[in-house]
């Protein structure tokens, strides 16, 4: 029996290789992002097509590679940063492992063009699917050149996996934010199909946050600084009442790399408890600056995960730091005697200012014990004699009180109709009276068999959920039109989510148009949505179709109407009248599936008048 076990041919095994680390076209951005950082590049270009599925061209002023180095660069664990297993653990750099290059060139054609500060030529290297096409002397600028093109043309079964180019395009800004947080000291830019994204000078960090994010985050920003011998904290955490109802506006960054950790934002969630609306995130942008012996960051294949020595050392760090800053930063609103415009009118008149007395006038001619002018007392301070002398003497006072006779003659014989019609109701007909509302939370129905509870926001929900289904379905969402058309900011990332889902938001009821960079006016709400402001409408709607996309499965048109759904429904607490219970009611019954919440719970419970006897019997 012949041999089975052989040894994979290298552009197969570095095919294997990029599924770790070319997953999408952002992959590849943080890869070239991060060795241009490396390199010791303070300017960078990045110019996209097609969602980078076209292209992705990173440009860098950087200290180039000599003609070796640059061959070296597309080979397998080939790296500058480690020479030794120790230096695992002394790692400031982004890339280490040497696989970034190698996997990028086996899935795509790459065209690197590079030149040191000390040579006259630079070098080009063509290279398809892992195979070298050319590699030649050729005139650069100093610094590297890198342009991949048609990401994954020799995989089609990995690219028809690919998500539309706005989807695409979200995870790249997401990508370029964490890399331009992390390096204020950098000039970065983006260009997508011909139209630039940002334009980021060098900066310090708040000013980076501001030129990210938008002008308006200057007054939002509260300063966090801590120097311990575990750990040094720095950073900016968002003032409370700018909280959002969406997650995205939050960076943790461990020796400059940014790192997801849920356990250390909690920390700053914790700092903020009793401080946020319920369903709302602060921003916070934090370094954290560690000895690289104490942690572990090679336990993920992106690196966006990290393994402390200590880590409930640094929570308590975090958290208390956190605090100690949005109380010393004065987040409590005070009042300043100095100031205070307000208080100005209270003070004492001028020392000078001459006091006129009042005067009181008077008839002198007005007798009181007079019958004709006989009236009720009243105080000449509040009227004066000529005003005795014109207003007619009021008569026969006893017909003053016959209008309130009347009207209690007619509530009483209101009070007893009403009395009789309860005594000979019918109890098996449905009627107002047969409806309550238990703590504003739920509705007691009376039914033949014994009585309904009905969960009054899970109701909602599903009335409201299926009818934007059908809206989107056929596109007859109403509008209410803004008296006063809102402008709506976001950041990058959500504004090209807006863009992808805008045809079905419009669909349902939404009159909505861009204007200007990551800005849209909102000039319609749907109908269903009442006393909401248009920021937070999007915001929350936006929120909800993530997490329903990444936690559900769902499909766009269920994430949204689940998403609109929530956010438009009446919550549990308020109080509902005779006439809206019913209306409730009559709605979820014609609903497809009225027991059924969206959460898969039920709406409707009922109680038999058996299981109330037993229950009374014991």
């Amino acid at each position: 029996m012949p041999d089975i076990i052989h040894l994979l041919p290298d552009a197969v095994a570095n095919q294997i290789a990029a599924g770790e680390v070319v997953q999408r076209p952002a992959s590849a951005v943080k890869e070239l992002v991060e060795n241009a950082l490396d390199a010791g590049a303070d300017k960078i270009q990045l110019i996209l097509k097609e969602g980078g599925k076209s292209l992705i061209q990173v440009i860098d002023n950087g200290c180039g590679m000599s003609l070796t180095d640059a061959r070296m660069s597309f080979e397998r664990h080939a790296t500058s940063k480690i020479r030794r297993a120790e230096d695992l653990f002394a790692i400031r750099t982004m890339g280490f492992r040497g696989e970034a290059m190698a996997s990028i060139a086996a899935i795509a054609q790459v065209e690197l063009k590079t030149r040191r500060h000390e040579d006259e030529l630079g070098t080009c290297i063509l290279i398809e699917g892992s195979e070298v096409v050319s590699q030649q002397a050729c005139s650069a600028n100093t610094g590297t050149s890198i342009s991949v093109k048609n990401l994954f043309y020799n995989t089609p079964a990995r690219r028809n996996f690919l998500k539309s180019n706005p989807v695409e395009m979200r995870h790249i800004i997401d990508e370029f934010q964490r890399v331009a947080l992390a390096n204020p000291q950098v000039f970065f830019s983006m260009h997508h199909d011909g139209q630039e994204i940002y334009h980021l000078p060098q900066a310090t960090l708040k000013q980076r946050i501001i030129h990210l994010f938008g002008n308006n985050y200057n007054e939002r920003l509260v300063p966090v600084e801590e120097d311990t011998n575990v750990i040094k904290l720095r950073g900016f955490v968002g003032k409370p009442e700018y909280a959002k109802r969406t997650r995205g506006e939050q960076f943790f960054f461990v020796n400059n790399r940014f790192i997801r950790d849920a356990y250390l934002n909690h920390a700053v969630l914790m700092a903020f408890k009793e401080l946020l609306p319920e369903d709302t995130y602060p921003l916070y942008v934090l370094f954290i600056e560690i000895d690289p012996a104490k942690i572990d960051i090679n336990v993920h294949p992106t690196k966006t995960e990290i393994k402390y020595q200590d880590e409930q050392t640094i929570y308590a760090i975090i958290r208390s730091a956190v605090k100690r800053s949005l109380g010393r930063y004065n987040i409590t609103p005070s009042l300043d005697f100095d100031q205070e415009n307000s208080i100005e009118h209270l003070v004492t008149p001028k020392p000078f200012e001459e006091i006129v007395a009042p005067t009181i006038s008077f008839n002198p001619d007005y007798n009181p014990f007079a019958t004709e002018q006989k009236i009720e007392r009243e105080s000449p301070a509040f009227r004066s004699s000529n005003d005795y002398r014109s207003s007619p003497v009021p008569q026969n006072w006893d017909t003053l009180y016959e209008i309130a006779r009347k009207e209690e003659n007619a509530q009483s014989e209101m009070h007893g109709q009403k009395t009789i019609a309860v005594d000979d109701h019918d109890l098996n007909k449905p009627s107002e009276q047969q409806l309550f509302q238990v703590h504003n939370r739920y509705i007691l129905s009376q039914i033949k068999s014994g009585f309904m509870v009905i969960n009054q926001q899970a109701a909602h929900e599903r009335i409201l959920y299926e009818r934007f289904l059908q809206q989107l379905e056929n596109h007859t969402g109403v509008s209410q039109q803004s008296l006063f058309p809102q402008s709506v900011t976001l950041n990058s990332s959500d504004f090209e989510l807006l863009k992808e889902l805008l045809p079905d938001i419009r669909a349902l009821g939404f009159d909505i148009r861009e204007f200007g960079k990551n800005t849209v006016v909102v000039e319609g709400v749907p109908a269903e949505l009442n006393n909401t402001s248009e920021t937070e409408i999007l915001e929350q709607l936006l929120e909800g179709f993530k997490n329903n996309q990444s936690i559900l499965k769902l499909d766009k048109r269920d994430s949204l109407a689940r998403s609109l759904a929530r956010n438009a429904a009446t919550k549990a607490g308020t109080k509902m009248s005779l006439e809206e219970m019913n209306l409730l009611i009559d709605q979820l019954f014609a609903c497809q599936m009225p027991n059924l919440a969206l959460n898969g719970k039920l709406v409707i419970t009922t109680f038999t008048l058996n299981e109330l006897a037993e229950r009374f019997e014991k």
